[in-house]
């Protein structure tokens, strides 16, 4: 298995849009192309739970 010790950037297309995703030791970014601030996910938050609580605490605000 290769190390991932530098960031690894690739381009995906989702719906009509570009985006850049960014896979790095630290995180993962998903980063619509020619800005600069995205989402960015920790891989701790990943495995702790921490990121799908983020998101269902997230849709609970958005519904009210």
């Amino acid at each position: 298995m290769t190390r991932l010790d530098k960031p690894l950037k690739r381009e995906i297309q989702i719906g009509d849009d570009l985006y850049v995703v960014t896979i790095s030791p630290e995180d993962l970014k998903l980063t619509r192309k020619g800005h600069r601030k995205g989402t960015v996910l920790r891989w701790h938050d990943l495995i702790s739970g921490e990121a799908a609580l983020a998101v269902a605490l997230n849709a609970s605000v958005t519904e009210t």
